[in-house]
């Protein structure tokens, strides 16, 4: 199995990277195609923020490499402003390994 890493993508209305309207209807349709896109270019989607008032997206998946991630994109006609190689880092992460008191 390749090697996978996790990419972030950002979508924005005010940058014309976010659709002008969107319902929660309609974008059940357009991840479904989506999706499709990525195992065609071997990505995993993980998890999608949307906030449909605001019109911003934040997409969080799993990839060989950022070109896989823009093939994606490109499969669908989805414009995006940045993606981005990003690690974990949760409370649970040795990376917050917090002191303990005596």
């Amino acid at each position: 199995m390749q090697a996978m890493r996790f990419y972030l993508d950002t979508h924005d209305r005010s940058r014309k990277t976010f659709p002008a309207e969107l319902s929660p209807a309609d974008f059940e349709g357009f991840f479904e195609q989506y999706e499709q896109a990525c195992y065609a270019e071997g990505v995993i989607p993980l998890r999608i923020h949307v906030g449909y008032e605001e019109g911003r997206a934040f997409c969080l998946n799993m990839a060989p490499d950022a070109e896989a991630v823009k093939r994606a994109h490109a499969r669908v006609g989805l414009p995006f402003d940045s993606i981005t190689e990003v690690t974990t880092a949760t409370p649970g992460d040795t990376f917050f390994r917090r002191r303990t008191c005596a």
